[in-house]
């Protein structure tokens, strides 16, 4: 399977389930989702030194090599992984290297492995990341111990999610990988990139600001936060859907052929669904349009229930799962649709039509699949890329008819499949 066909389930130990052994109770239903690989939020030790909130943040970590007592012992995350494996499940880990707690064991162990300031004390450079100090990837001796212990790491793991990749160097990330592979071969590598603002930002200030292109080099997955403020600007009524569109477009010409995006409508970082999009036509829309994007597909733990709560990173903040997972139908029909090879292999297009709709399209050989999208959940009537005749939604269950290369709809999401 390409990566283009994945979908990644995103899991904050601390407040969905609590320890290891809970999501390993949980994998079965996540897996009964269709969901290829579960990517796990830092699992390590947090520091207590400027600790921000009652428990801290899982990205300010005091030891790489161990795993946090709360979630439970190394025995049990092993134990977890071999579950997952079981069910046919990859596992990805959090990989934090730009910077560590003020009380790492590094800082104690390896001192000289750390930024100082002019006055000779620790610091970083992100001014709001008071909870930790940065490391010096100038001190070649601090990779080997990184990469070695991404090895370590390989050993039980099918990937990484390397956090603020942008901001370690190239060289180093190239270095990681090959060394991993001879550990992992086929090792999943995610890299958290970041805006043009961002990027834009550290370079003035010298310091290294990785572009996509750039991280493309040793990543197999870029985050999509190059659009990202497109999409906010959009779901905002600040711009129009073709400029939203325009943005996505752009990327097609500006990464490589076989360039992997994380599509995702929420993250542990970003608002959740529910509470941009209430409206749960809206929402059904921008889910089915998440999943009918190239790329791999993200989930974050609880999108499923509608969670319209985003957890705190720095206190107990559990998910509410009570009720049903009422978005669980749609994700499982979307979860299989993309593991056609028609979503990854496929001629892809995409245009914005009247009132706020989206049609894109698929093609491979004779298979066609087309999507109508109405991002404001309003009734549409829409130009479609098929010949006339009756085909089946995908997501309604029923048949549609197009009619001098015309389908209308209610407002819900319409995925169409032509052999």
């Amino acid at each position: 399977m390409q990566l283009r066909n994945m979908t990644l389930y995103s899991i904050f130990i601390r407040n969905f389930g609590g320890t290891f052994k809970a999501v390993e109770t949980d994998l079965p239903r996540i897996r009964d989702l269709g969901v290829d690989a579960i990517w796990l939020l830092p699992i390590h030790p947090v520091g207590t030194e400027k600790r921000k909130g009652s428990l801290g943040s899982p990205y300010a970590i005091s030891d790489y090599r161990a795993v946090n007592p709360e979630f439970g012992t190394m025995d049990d995350f092993t134990h977890l992984c071999d579950a997952a494996h079981a069910l046919g499940l990859k596992v990805l880990i959090d990989v934090v290297y730009h910077h560590t707690s003020p009380d790492s064991v590094l800082v104690r162990t390896h001192p000289e492995y750390f930024y100082r300031k002019p006055d000779g004390s620790f610091g970083n450079h992100v001014g709001d990341w008071s909870d930790i100090i940065d490391l010096d990837f100038d001190n070649r001796d601090l990779w080997d111990e990184l990469i070695d212990t991404l090895c370590f790491w390989a050993q039980y793991v099918d990937g990484f999610r390397c956090d603020v990749a942008a901001m370690v160097p190239l060289a180093f990330w190239k270095e990681a990988r090959r060394r991993v592979e001879t550990v992992r071969p086929g090792c999943i590598w995610l890299a958290e990139s970041v805006e043009h603002g961002f990027i834009r930002f550290n370079r003035m200030q010298g310091l290294v600001a990785l572009s996509d292109s750039e991280l493309y080099q040793a990543f197999d997955i870029c985050y999509d936060y190059d659009i990202y403020a497109d999409f906010v600007a959009y779901a905002g009524g600040e711009i129009p859907l073709s400029a939203y569109l325009d943005a996505l477009i752009r990327q097609e010409s500006t990464y490589p052929a076989d360039y992997v995006k994380l599509r995702n409508t929420e993250n542990h970082d970003r608002p959740r669904t529910a509470e941009l999009f209430p409206d749960p036509v809206v929402r059904e829309n921008w889910l089915c349009w998440n999943f009918f994007q190239k790329g791999t597909a993200l989930l974050y733990c609880g999108q499923e229930w509608a969670a319209a709560h985003t957890p705190s990173l720095f206190d107990a903040d559990p998910v509410d799962t009570h009720g049903k997972p009422m978005h669980a139908p749609l994700l499982k029909k979307l979860i299989a649709m993309k593991k056609d090879p028609l979503f990854s292999d496929g001629v892809y297009t995409l245009e914005a039509q009247e009132n706020d709709v989206i049609v894109s399209g698929w093609t491979l050989g004779a298979k066609t699949a087309v999507g109508v999208f109405s991002m404001k959940g309003q009734p549409f009537t829409a130009s479609v890329p098929l010949p006339d005749g009756v085909y089946r939604d995908l997501i309604g269950d029923a048949d549609r008819t197009v009619r001098g290369g015309v389908l209308s709809g209610s407002g819900e999401p319409v995925i169409l499949i032509a052999d």
